[in-house]
């Protein structure tokens, strides 16, 4: 498996407004728990994350999706986010701290641009997804924002900036990601599937 994240704090960095970043890393393959796989090669595992807060990760027709933290029970009930391309996860996950509580991820996505008229693989696109990391109270988290690293070379910076504003109250499975930097909004359009969606 082309994957993806387990504990392996690399360290803290402060920013302004008593924010910290803190990181993971994990082996799936040895440290995530297999929860269900299906029969055409999809999968849902529990990997851990920072702190006591999981990532929620599933695998389906070579698409990945992540969520973290104490999600609700509306994750169980066919919770997917990723791009409509193939695509996958890079392991490391950033984590956004304030007051000892994680409360996003920046994470890094590749996703597929096809094959040119020749056959030959396209450059794959590379975009941060920040999230929304859910909480024992509220239970809600999911994706906030994207950055497309290949046509920002701030890009992490902008990510950052994008999860310090806006993760801690977003209005998760009701509002819209935003995107934020320069880009090609077709090339790398995300896609989202949410069976119980919070009410308006």
């Amino acid at each position: 498996m082309r994957f993806l994240t387990c504990l392996l704090s690399v360290g803290l960095s402060t920013s302004a407004f008593a924010v910290e970043s803190a990181y993971t890393k994990t082996n799936f393959d040895k440290d995530c728990k297999v929860i269900e796989e299906g029969e055409a090669g999809g999968v849902t595992a529990i990997c851990p994350g920072l702190l006591g807060y999981q990532i929620h990760f599933t695998e389906g027709d070579l698409r990945q999706s992540a969520f973290y933290g104490y999600v609700g029970q509306w994750h169980a009930a066919g919770a997917f986010e990723s791009f409509g391309p193939f695509n996958y996860a890079a392991p490391t996950v950033e984590w956004r701290i304030e007051n000892g509580r994680p409360f996003a991820t920046i994470r890094r996505w590749f996703v597929s641009m096809g094959e040119d008229a020749k056959g030959k693989p396209l450059p794959e696109v590379q975009v941060l997804v920040v999230s929304r990391v859910a909480q024992k109270d509220d239970g809600e988290g999911c994706i906030v924002a994207y950055v497309e690293a290949t046509a920002n070379k701030d890009a992490n910076d902008l990510a950052r900036k994008a999860a310090d504003e806006e993760a801690r109250d977003f209005a998760c499975r009701y509002a819209e990601p935003t995107r934020h930097g320069a880009g090609n909004s077709d090339v790398s359009k995300p896609v989202s599937h949410f069976e119980q969606r919070a009410a308006e």
